[in-house]
């Protein structure tokens, strides 16, 4: 059994390294008041982070940016605190194919769509949310530190200590996403 699956997986991941090098992304980030839509991968099976997660995007929506989260449940059933919230959505273990790669409509509407920062909660490191994070279109994509990886496919990689703490997570990202401004913004408030 073990021994398929890694067959599998192997030929998941060769897959997703060729889908990878026939994408065309471009990286851009100014600074994070110009940012309008965040999009989140999140290993859903843990449900205590869901209240650190909904306490990121109420202060979003207060800064008037958009979060859409994706979390990936490999329960047979959503607990109800995941049930009938607009910006969050699922794929579950049946929902993807034999190689591990997510196969919903909203896994490819996720994938596709222009997100100013992509943030990876995927502190497992699943393979069905790393395509995700892999093939998105994002503009920045901010996830954890991997650790001997010559191929990254994060801008900007944190580093934490396990078990990370959700709200203390998603705080540390945006201190230094704050901290991040690019030369134009720079040299725009020198001239004034």
């Amino acid at each position: 059994m073990d021994l398929f699956k890694n067959i599998r997986l192997r030929i998941g991941k060769s897959a997703l390294a060729k889908k990878i090098a026939r994408t065309k992304r471009s990286v851009r980030y100014n600074e994070i008041s110009q940012v309008k839509t965040i999009g989140i991968v999140w290993d859903a099976s843990k449900t205590t982070d869901f209240s650190g997660l909904a306490g990121f995007h109420h202060k979003m929506h207060e800064r008037g940016i958009e979060v859409t989260i994706l979390g990936f449940f490999q329960g047979k059933e959503l607990p109800d605190q995941y049930t009938a919230i607009r910006y969050l959505t699922f794929i579950r273990r049946n929902e993807i194919n034999v190689y591990y790669h997510p196969a919903t409509s909203e896994a490819d509407a996720f994938i596709k769509k222009n997100f100013d920062i992509l943030i990876d909660l995927n502190f497992k490191n699943l393979f069905p949310l790393h395509c995700i994070s892999a093939l998105s279109k994002a503009s920045l994509k901010v996830g954890l530190l991997e650790a001997g990886s010559e191929n990254t496919i994060f801008d900007i990689m944190m580093d934490i200590k396990y078990p990370a703490d959700m709200e203390a997570y998603l705080n540390h990202i945006m201190h230094y996403l704050e901290m991040i401004n690019s030369g134009s913004a720079n040299s725009k408030k020198n001239k004034e």
